[in-house]
């Protein structure tokens, strides 16, 4: 890295080299007392008063009699966040992030100026995980807004955020968040060596992060959990995860997760446990309806109709008297059309989103089945997988449900029954297979006793809080309990 000369003019010049053409960006020389000085920023991403006043104001009428940038650094510029910098490369990173540098005739250091006024948008209200009960507000594309959001839920000093900047262009900020006493060490590290390693041009969203520090790309599954909102990532942190906070993403990754994570909704612990339970308990039979009807009712169809209800296989089969394809391109027929609709609503406005979706559904559904080219209980099975899919609350292992039940459908096409149990074993077998940071994915559904069988409390159901004693097997093993039920004792970590 080039260090900056003890010559103004030679600055002046290097600068304007670098940015040519750079209509957005301000350069300005003023006179402070005596004292020449040049200052750059970008336009339209400074917070202007903050230059105008705290910076341009102060110098002119205060700086003069300041024989050094040290010196009037300390006296002059009434901005909290000040550092020095020494190399060409920290002025360009400082102005293009939204601050001011100052520079100063005979000195070969430079005075970099927190000015930030990047337009952003209010706190919205949560889109993708909705729940009836609890907070509604959601992250932003600000990472310090969303970092504020974040301490604003855990008011303790041993919350620690680790800063980076990752990509060699975009050089986007990455915070990495985490409870210093109950965070396991070794997940701790291997997050920051991961993200150390990654060598990319840009990170535009976490999205893209996330791909570069899971486990398994091969994998459908996701490894890693995304969440837009700042309740359910301050209870992550608290049971020893760490949450990565991407800048211009609204999204913030939850690092590690097992499956059982993407079924917990918000919902689950703001309401009683008995009915929150059994709807934990729906969402479960949901993703395996979702993954598993279209094939099983191709293997009952067509290779064993035997095993269906003598008076439903006669309403099926009189319901296929018409149509001339097979049964297997009949449900791909359907599926397809479901898919499509599904994604015309999310591309279409949202106005017009839920009329297309019902509406489509709806119309879709009846004409095939009047002009014969599917059979209403295809109709059936094809609007029963997408509701099912609908009860998963989260979007990432929605995807992966959708993606396995097309496997299932190939395997029941060609082997029936065999074809169905040879699909779920393999399906059972690669999430046995996966880990996320160490922690087995099935977690607690195999290998519970590591944790004393603790973590089944909230699995399928969910018992009573004032039972949750300990804290997930994300934890670092001497901080485990959370809740202490004697009367006038605190709540907190095991010491």
């Amino acid at each position: 890295m080039q260090n900056l000369y003890s010559n103004l003019d030679k600055n002046i010049a290097e600068i304007k080299n670098t940015f040519k053409d750079a209509g957005d960006i301000v350069f300005r020389e003023f006179y402070a007392g005596s004292r020449r000085l040049f200052m750059v920023y970008a336009d339209n991403v400074v917070h202007g008063d903050s230059v105008n006043q705290n910076i341009l104001t102060n110098l002119m009428l205060r700086g003069g009699e300041e024989t050094s940038t040290l010196a009037f650094q300390l006296k002059s510029i009434a901005v909290g966040e000040v550092a020095q910098v020494t190399t060409f490369e920290q002025v360009y990173d400082a102005v293009l992030l939204g601050d001011t540098v100052v520079f100063s005739e005979n000195d070969n250091v430079a005075v970099q100026i927190s000015t930030k006024g990047w337009p952003t948008r209010g706190i919205p209200a949560v889109q993708t995980e909705v729940t009836l009960l609890g907070p509604k507000d959601a992250f932003t594309e600000q990472g310090s807004t969303n970092i504020v959001l974040v301490r604003r839920r855990i008011r303790d000093t041993r919350l620690k955020v680790k800063r980076m900047k990752i990509g060699s262009r975009s050089k986007t900020d990455v915070a990495v968040m985490y409870m210093q006493d109950i965070v396991r060490d070794e997940i701790l590290e291997e997050t920051l060596k991961k993200l150390s390693e990654i060598d990319a041009d840009a990170i535009i969203d976490s999205g893209y992060l996330q791909q570069f520090i899971e486990e398994s790309f091969l994998s459908p599954f996701p490894q890693l959990q995304l969440t837009e909102r700042p309740d359910k990532t301050a209870s992550a942190i608290y049971e020893g995860r760490i949450a990565i906070i991407v800048d211009n993403s609204p999204f913030v990754i939850l690092v590690p997760a097992t499956l059982n994570v993407f079924f917990q909704a918000s919902d689950d612990y703001y309401q009683r446990w008995e009915i929150m339970s059994f709807l934990r308990l729906m969402r479960f039979v949901g993703a395996a309806a979702a993954a598993t009807l279209p094939g099983l009712y191709i293997a009952l169809v067509v290779f064993h109709p035997n095993l269906i209800p003598t008076s439903l296989a006669l309403k099926i089969a009189g319901g296929r008297a018409n149509v001339p394809f097979p049964t297997i391109v009949e449900v791909l027929i359907m599926e397809l059309a479901f898919e499509l609709l599904r994604e015309a609503g999310l591309r279409l406005p949202s106005p017009a989103s839920s009329t297309i979706g019902i509406v489509g559904g709806i119309v879709i559904g009846q004409a095939a089945v009047d002009a014969g080219i599917v059979g209403p209980m295809v109709v059936i099975i094809a609007a029963l997988t997408g509701i099912s899919s609908f009860a998963i609350p989260n979007v990432e292992l929605v995807n992966s449900v959708r993606l396995i039940k097309y496997m299932l459908i190939l395997f029941c096409s060609c082997f029936g029954l065999v074809g169905f149990w040879l699909g779920v074993l393999l399906i059972l077998s690669h999430l046995s297979a996966l880990s996320s940071y160490g922690i087995p994915y099935l977690f607690p559904f195999c290998s519970g006793s590591v944790n004393n069988y603790s973590d089944l409390k909230d699995s399928l159901i969910r018992v009573p809080l004032i039972f949750m004693k300990n804290r997930p097997i994300f934890a670092k093993k001497d901080s485990t309990v959370r809740l202490n039920r004697k009367r006038g004792e605190n709540n907190g970590s095991k010491k």
